[in-house]
């Protein structure tokens, strides 16, 4: 059996075929997800799984080296714009990189997220948690 963190097999999958700068979304439960675009859906229930223990453990999994996410976040969900700051410094430390922050109006969040590899959708019910995870390279 797998040691590490993240257990779900399709998941697991699609961080270790990342490419550098190739795009993963981690998504509340209402972000659209066009057909064109892998849907690994992760969502049990209101809240189960939330977005920060999602994002969490996929950081574990995938070198970051940029990040968007709506503008409307900021303003819309300052709680969870708090805690997805201080993740980042966290993952920065951890990666020793620096990681790239690039706020987008919501509109071209999704348009940019259908160039992601796959979108996770959490059970996450607050607004605009959503980010787009572009991967790094480790040497």
């Amino acid at each position: 059996m797998k040691k590490a963190a993240l257990l779900n097999a399709e998941l697991s999958y699609v961080i270790a075929k990342l490419g550098h700068t190739d795009q993963l979304v981690i998504a509340d439960a209402g972000l659209p997800v066009p057909a064109t675009t892998q849907r690994i859906d992760l969502a049990l229930t209101h809240g189960i799984p939330g977005f920060m223990p999602v994002l969490d453990v996929v950081t574990q999994e995938m070198q970051v080296e940029r990040v968007l996410l709506a503008e409307e976040l900021k303003t819309h969900n300052p709680a969870i714009h708090q805690q997805l700051c201080g993740h980042l410094a966290q993952l920065e430390a951890r990666q020793g990189n620096t990681i790239e922050v690039t706020y987008l109006p919501h509109a071209a969040f999704k348009t940019q997220s259908a160039q992601s590899r796959a979108i996770v959708r959490t059970g996450e019910c607050s607004p605009y948690a959503n980010i787009i995870l572009c991967a790094g390279v480790t040497f």
